[in-house]
């Protein structure tokens, strides 16, 4: 048996090193890519879309790249603030001691998995930022491939579209949501039970909670073609910066004033309560930055520490403060010329009432390689495969979730969700898009056969 094992590690060892020399020598930097994603979307716009004018491509770009700031800035704001959280003592002995658990490097790698997963399901930012958090953990104390390790902890995002912050199902059982497509054409609601809580989209996610962690086991790197970690280098990063001399008089005792701290937390927690207790909280991205802001500001306990905390943290948003405008232009273009909605009729066409959530799963993987974003992309494909389910006598469930399965799995070729959790963790995309190319295989797989089997 340890036999077998080991050839089957070694097998599929040698299948992701040859992943990881094309990803490494073929795909440019992610900036780059962004450009080129650009002009191949405006060329297809171009030649096929409905609204294919130049002047109205060039107006769905720019408006593209000023529609996503506030997205942008909330993407900032969830790094920051949870990278701050980070930093405090007691969440950063967590860490820690979670991370001391595995005594391998296989099983650290493992576990980045494992955790990464079981945070996604519960919320997708928060997901990605404990996942990259807890893999630097990890690699200060393990020699191993900082690139496996990586995408083990980016490849939890896969939980996201079956968990309980999935855009689409959240959008679909909310009436009036702006993106309940199915309420808007058909009057119809669809419940949580009808997607979240049904076996094609549970026994998915088991399998792939199951599969995942053993498959980035044996996809350890052979001692040749490792690229450890710098772990000196995390360890120096992740050092608290030192305290800020005392400021005398006044504005020195209202720097340290941790009444000022606790006036903001204790604002942010009621607010929350009353949505609570109202019926209308949501765990959504602004919520998760109250609450990483809260937790911040009373772990770190003094307002000059939490700015410092946040000073430290603020080097890691570069990257995508340069590449989310442009990713902002490309899905002005889907959306606005109608390159998506052709796209997505493709598939449709060739659907029968059996397959119809397969080929939207399909269509949902080619049009998140340009709109990768859950909410954007049900607004511009569920005009198109909501009247098609009509049409088929197809549930409203599966179709709604099979086009969230496919940007989930889609996400592991398109680096647009991984720039947070790269940021974090200084590394390059090349390298780790090497690996999560398995995962995509994988969850490709599983989805895909859970759409065609477990769909009543």
């Amino acid at each position: 048996m340890a036999q077998t094992m080991q050839t089957q590690a070694s097998a599929l060892a040698r299948v992701t090193s040859v992943f990881v020399y094309l990803f490494e020598r073929l795909l440019p930097d992610p900036f780059v890519f962004a450009i080129l994603l650009s002009l191949v979307t405006a060329a297809l716009a171009l030649a096929v879309a409905p609204h294919h004018a130049v002047p109205e491509v060039l107006t769905a770009w720019y408006n593209g790249i000023f529609q996503i700031f506030p997205f942008a800035f909330q993407m900032v704001m969830i790094l920051v603030t949870g990278y701050a959280l980070s930093s405090s003592r007691p969440v950063r002995w967590g860490l820690e001691a979670l991370a001391g658990v595995p005594r391998t490097a296989a099983q650290a790698v493992g576990m980045a998995v494992v955790v990464s997963m079981c945070a996604n399901l519960l919320n997708w930012g928060f997901g990605l930022v404990v996942s990259a958090l807890f893999a630097r953990e990890v690699a200060k104390r393990h020699r191993l491939d900082f690139a496996w390790l990586m995408a083990g902890a980016y490849t939890g995002f896969l939980m996201f579209p079956p968990g309980i912050s999935s855009s689409i199902a959240l959008a679909e059982a909310t009436p009036g949501s702006a993106l309940n497509i199915t309420q808007k054409l058909t009057g119809q609601l669809v419940p949580l039970s009808d997607t979240l809580l049904t076996a094609f989209n549970i026994v998915p996610a088991l399998v792939l909670l199951l599969v995942l962690p053993v498959v980035f086991m044996f996809m350890k790197p052979a001692e040749a073609d490792m690229v450890p970690a710098d772990s000196a280098r995390l360890a120096a990063e992740d050092v608290p910066p030192p305290p800020v001399p005392p400021v005398p008089g006044f504005a020195g005792v209202m720097d340290r004033a941790w009444i000022l701290n606790l006036c903001i937390a204790a604002a942010a927690f009621a607010y929350l309560g009353m949505q609570i207790v109202a019926g209308k909280f949501h765990l959504d991205i602004n919520a998760l930055i109250l609450i990483f802001l809260s937790l911040g500001l009373l772990l770190h306990w003094r307002p000059i520490a939490y700015a410092g905390a946040i000073q430290s943290a603020a080097r890691v948003t570069g990257s995508l403060l340069l590449q989310y405008p442009l990713y902002g232009g490309i899905m002005g273009i889907m959306t606005a010329t109608g390159l998506a909605g052709v796209i997505a009729q493709v598939f449709i066409h060739v659907s029968t009432p059996a397959t119809l959530p397969f080929w939207g799963f399909i269509s949902s993987i080619v049009i998140s390689l340009f709109v990768p974003s859950g909410g954007g992309h049900w607004a511009v494909q569920g005009p198109f495969i909501v009247p098609a389910a009509v049409a088929l006598h197809v549930s409203q469930a599966s179709a709604a979730m099979s086009v969230a399965y496919g940007e989930g799995v889609a996400n592991m070729i398109q680096p647009f969700w991984a720039l947070p959790l790269l940021a974090i963790a200084g590394i390059g995309m090349r390298r780790v898009m090497g690996f999560t190319v398995i995962s995509f295989f994988v969850s490709f797989v599983v989805f895909g056969g859970a759409l065609l089997v477990l769909v009543p």
